[in-house]
């Protein structure tokens, strides 16, 4: 195989694992409530009574779906406090920490390059 088809192949096969990783990303960040979820916490430790009062519109179900789904990713840490009285309170791990600036980054990159969706009238 030509040297230029074999670096032609290594970066096609370089895009498909980047679009990959990508699209892994933005199935658990794009949706709803993440977002919010993980820049409340980004605040420190909080109960869960917290989070649902801090996170206005949200819904308990939601809330518990979000969190468990950010703990499954490694973002979250659940940690339970025996008590009494028991206590529940999540907070961010350090692969989460380390996803703020990249957010904060796309929230700009956001606001600066993609028109505000028009309402619907």
């Amino acid at each position: 195989m030509p040297e230029a088809s074999q670096k032609a192949r290594a970066r096609n096969e370089a895009c498909a694992r980047s679009d990959a990783a990508l699209v892994r990303a933005f199935d658990l960040l794009g949706r709803r409530w993440t977002g919010v979820i993980l820049g409340t916490l980004s605040g420190g430790r909080a109960g869960y009574r917290e989070l649902a009062r801090a996170i206005d519109g949200i819904s308990d179900s939601m809330l518990a779906t979000r969190l468990g789904e950010l703990c499954a990713a490694g973002l979250v840490s659940r940690n339970v406090d025996e008590g009494p009285p028991l206590s529940v309170a999540y907070e961010l791990t350090e692969p989460g920490r380390a996803l703020l600036p990249a957010l904060e980054q796309i929230s700009r990159w956001a606001d600066e390059h993609l028109p505000m969706p028009q309402p619907v009238v």
